[in-house]
């Protein structure tokens, strides 16, 4: 017979976004949510094992719907090039704690060379961590986002391909080699040096080869875009999800909406980079393009909440300061403060919209029965102020599939 737990007497934030339950009963059984609900309506087995709650909030287990577990020294890319790998497994790996310290349970990896063999030590259970579904190397047009521009292409870490043919087998290779999803560079960024975060990348018909090949096998792609028309190329070829959408326009929204598309705006790094990249060696290139494209972030990231695009939690960050993992609870307030959320709407961008953008909702972002068990025990409320989920210290337990990891 299997053990039941149940938390008796929370706060219940369910990540569903309706009205918080006081003195709930949650229910857990082989890692999995059993059921959820009020004390009055949920009968706690005679032989459950109780675990009190009263007083404390729980929750669905943050979920980063955008980060780079690649152990990075800075953000100077082209260093980042030259090292070993090894070095930079040894320091991903230290991003687990900071990671599930910080209550994050789940993260998407949109481009690293090591995320894969981490998110299958987690699974083998040589290492705790969080569950990580990872894109392995973003793909890049010559010249692109992800292709280094100041160093020989030989020794690029992430894939640079051009053409049908070439991107076809760059889709494949990626797969072959373990990646759950495929992410797209259409557009220039601001951390690639030469170009722009507006000028598109990929053709149209080399998009849609991307998207054909991760469908056949019954995967998606993410696409970094930035600029008005690679948004609306990336998804007039199929893509799932939008990440950054700086400059995204009311067509664009349009077909986000169509599309039922999400967008994951990585607010977090560009705030970062304004406030500390000096410090850091954020390369000079990098801090100044931050500054440029951040209030028209903001004010789109506003008109497409109005308009009811799906945005899910995502902050772009990785090892190396000043971006560094645990500090993640960052894009939450961020969201609040200068989007218009309401603290509720952000815990469900981090819960159930971020588990949509990993095409996970019916495995995980929410409390509810079948759904992984993974759960947050807070000592605060954070519907009263969306920063205090900012501070480690406010999360005393961190469940992931029932397994107690805080």
């Amino acid at each position: 017979m299997s053990q039941i737990t149940a938390f008796v007497g929370a706060l219940l934030i369910d990540g569903q976004g309706g009205e918080p339950v006081s003195d709930s009963v949650v229910l857990v059984e082989n890692g999995k949510f059993i059921a959820a609900g009020a004390k009055a309506t949920v009968p706690i087995p005679e032989h459950a094992e109780l675990v009190d709650v009263t007083g404390k909030t729980v929750m669905p287990g943050l979920i980063d719907a955008h980060v780079h577990v690649h152990g990075a020294k800075n953000l100077n890319m082209a260093a980042v090039a030259l090292e070993a790998n090894e070095l930079q497994m040894g320091r991903a790996l230290q991003d687990l704690p900071k990671l599930i310290n910080a209550g994050f349970t789940t993260v998407r990896d949109v481009g690293s060379h090591v995320a894969v063999y981490i998110r299958d030590l987690i699974k083998e259970g040589v290492v705790k961590g969080p569950r990580i579904k990872t894109s392995r190397h973003m793909l890049s047009q010559t010249g692109g986002h992800a292709d280094i521009h100041m160093i020989p292409t030989e020794l690029n870490i992430f894939t640079v391909c051009d053409g049908v043919p070439e991107v076809i087998k760059a889709t494949r290779t990626q797969f072959r080699e373990g990646a759950d999803f495929i992410k797209v560079c259409s557009t220039g960024g601001v951390l690639s040096e030469k170009d722009d975060p507006r000028w598109s990348q990929f053709r149209m018909d080399e998009l849609k080869a991307i998207v054909y090949e991760a469908e056949a096998v019954q995967s998606y792609v993410a696409a970094h875009a930035q600029g008005t028309q690679g948004i609306k190329n990336a998804l007039e070829a199929g893509v799932r999800t939008i990440e950054h959408g700086i400059y995204i326009d009311e067509e664009g929204i349009g077909m986000m909406l169509d599309q039922k598309a999400v967008l994951v705006p990585t607010l977090a790094i560009v705030h970062r980079i304004i406030k500390e990249g000096h410090k850091y060696g954020v390369p000079e290139f990098g801090i100044r393009k931050a500054k440029s494209v951040y209030q028209e972030h903001i004010e789109n990231m506003i008109i497409a909440r109005k308009a009811g695009v799906t945005i899910a939690v995502g902050t772009d960050f990785c090892t190396c300061a000043p971006v560094e993992h645990g500090g993640n609870a960052l894009e939450l307030r961020l969201l609040v403060e200068d989007v218009g959320f309401t603290p509720m709407e952000a815990i469900v961008a981090a819960t159930r919209d971020a588990a949509r953008a990993m095409q996970m909702e019916a495995e995980i972002g929410t409390i509810e029965p079948g759904k992984a068990a993974d759960l947050l025990v807070l000592n605060v409320n954070p519907l009263t102020d969306i920063g205090l989920l900012e501070n480690i210290e406010n999360i005393e337990q961190v469940y992931l599939s029932g397994e107690r990891l805080k």
